[in-house]
């Protein structure tokens, strides 16, 4: 069974659809999906990266796939206006089972939760049509790189990543792509390493990114809390240690996650 690190509250849903839209123009320049028609995608959550590639490629028909119900109807409700291009399915893909076959897939901040992601890609291979195209964005969590020295963000970001490791999760995920693919038996495999790198000479953006990773942060706080992981001291002198880096003259912010194409 898949555990969710940062819950299913409605703020958590609006969260996913904040941050599609705030990382979209970092993660879609390299997705492709011109002449495909039938797209599965895999972990859908509450259908914030369905409602980009629905705008992106308006000839495509969406199978959504996703564990949660509760993630499943929200879905349904943020893509009211897309109802006729899209099919919600409540399966958890390691036992994945569709009746229906695609030209393309697309894998979203979801392998870094599934327990199994080989047998995931697995299951999406036998869904795929020979050629089909899959496209596949995942975090690398220990690229993670930020200064001056933080170590109130350092002890609450490893007990982040403790607590997804805890959950079965690998918040690393997106290192292993190419292996994963290539047992997955995908072939054409092509790695891209994107993300951001901030400093003082772009002083907007740098604030911009330290505002999107609090949130980001602070979506795992009620989990950390309840496991005794963290206090709320923990979390606010976390939130502390990013404001003492956007003000500091030689700071850096780094982060890399990493996205992968192959074909089926």
């Amino acid at each position: 069974m898949i555990k969710y690190l940062h819950g299913f509250t409605s703020e958590e849903q609006q969260r996913l659809v904040d941050q599609a839209g705030f990382l979209a123009p970092l993660i879609y320049p390299t997705v492709n999906f011109a002449g495909c028609r039938k797209l599965l995608e895999i972990g859908s959550g509450v259908g914030a990266q369905t409602s980009v590639l629905l705008r992106l490629f308006p000839d495509l028909h969406i199978t959504s796939v996703d564990f949660s119900e509760t993630q499943l109807l929200k879905a349904k409700d943020n893509l009211r206006e897309f109802a006729d291009r899209v099919t919600f399915v409540l399966q958890d893909v390691e036992q994945l089972s569709l009746a229906e076959r695609f030209d393309s897939a697309f894998i979203c901040w979801a392998l870094e939760h599934i327990p199994n992601p080989l047998l995931a890609l697995q299951q999406v291979k036998k869904h795929l049509i020979p050629g089909a195209s899959i496209h596949i964005t995942e975090v690398f969590n220990a690229t993670f790189y930020c200064r001056p020295l933080s170590p109130a963000m350092e002890f609450y970001y490893q007990k982040y990543n403790e607590q997804q490791v805890h959950f079965g999760g690998n918040p690393d995920v997106g290192a292993q792509l190419g292996n994963l693919l290539f047992q997955a038996g995908f072939k054409e495999i092509e790695l891209i390493h994107n993300g951001f790198h901030l400093d003082q000479s772009n002083p907007d953006e740098l604030k911009r990114f330290i505002e999107f990773w609090k949130i980001l942060m602070k979506s795992g706080a009620p989990g950390l809390l309840e496991a005794g992981s963290v206090s709320q001291s923990d979390i606010d002198l976390m939130e502390n240690d990013l404001d003492r880096i956007l003000a500091d003259e030689n700071a850096v912010f780094f982060y890399q996650f990493v996205q992968a194409k192959a074909k089926a």
